[in-house]
């Protein structure tokens, strides 16, 4: 599966659909993994909850995206951050050989676990020869 892969959160820009840059996002840490049946992703998402959280999978892409629901009360003055203050955003790329229909995504505690089934067709079998 050819899903682009680093592993190395970065700040990023957005293009808008006239060209111009919209806000800045974050693209956040993640782990892929391949079994035999599906392969596993794993993304770092802290303090987003279910709400803040959109995922679609179209035509060779898988979008996550993703809006922390903390504010910061007024007058409060940060004096370290680890992360900026921008929503997240990662965008992988695929050759068509996931099961769309079968994918399964679990939030909790600020990691995204997803399953992506490979589709029958690029899974391992065995031949009978007679």
């Amino acid at each position: 599966m050819s899903i682009m892969q680093n592993l190395i959160p970065s700040l990023t820009r957005r293009p808008s659909a006239d060209e111009r840059p919209s806000e800045p996002v974050i693209k956040p840490r993640f782990q892929l993994r391949e079994t035999a049946e599906a392969w596993g992703l794993q993304i770092e998402l802290p303090g987003v909850a279910k709400d803040g959280l959109e995922f679609t999978a179209e035509e060779g892409q898988l979008t996550i995206r993703g809006r922390r629901g903390w504010k910061a009360p007024a007058g409060w003055t940060a004096l370290y951050r680890e992360s900026a203050e921008a929503p997240y955003e990662l965008v992988l790329h695929h050759d068509n050989t996931i099961d769309v229909g079968q994918i399964h995504a679990e939030l909790r505690d600020g990691i995204l676990r997803v399953s992506l089934p490979k589709s029958e067709a690029v899974k391992p079998r065995k031949i009978n020869v007679n």
